[in-house]
């Protein structure tokens, strides 16, 4: 085993603490944009979104004090594209999960060999975030 780099792990998950609370406040700004005749569980879909994100959130937070980090107070930066038909919300979701994927895998590359428990914890995240991918991809496929 290889000694963890503390500071650049605490550096890149403050990273995703930023990126998963912005994904708490573009869910919950979805959920109220959505419309039409399947907007009930299109809704229910992005208001679960938002929950997971506070709570990756949480569970990264956690981590970086665990480390003896101070988690950030900030969020990432959002832009507002005044898009939001379905397709478009989905396909900016999409985005967004493909971000916090390649955010997650910078994470496993610094924790790799030097923590078990951080190792595994982000390949459990990893797995959560290609799931969403694979989720809005059928979500997406009848727009195509």
């Amino acid at each position: 085993m290889r000694e963890l780099d503390q500071k650049k792990t605490i550096e890149l998950l403050n990273s995703i603490m930023e990126f998963e609370l912005a994904g708490v406040v573009r869910y919950t700004h979805y959920s109220l944009m959505i419309t039409g005749p399947n907007r009930i569980p299109i809704v229910a879909f992005f208001k679960a979104q938002a929950s997971e994100s506070l709570l990756h959130a949480q569970q990264v937070g956690e981590i970086i004090t665990g480390l003896d980090g101070h988690p950030s107070l900030r969020i990432a930066s959002m832009e507002e594209t005044s898009k939001h038909s379905v397709k478009d919300i989905l396909e900016e979701s999409l985005s967004h999960e493909k971000k916090a994927l390649d955010m997650y895998k910078s994470v496993l590359e610094v924790v790799a060999d030097a923590s078990i428990y951080l190792e595994e914890f982000i390949r459990g995240m990893i797995g959560q975030e290609e799931m969403h991918n694979l989720e809005l991809k059928k979500m997406l496929r009848d727009f195509s």
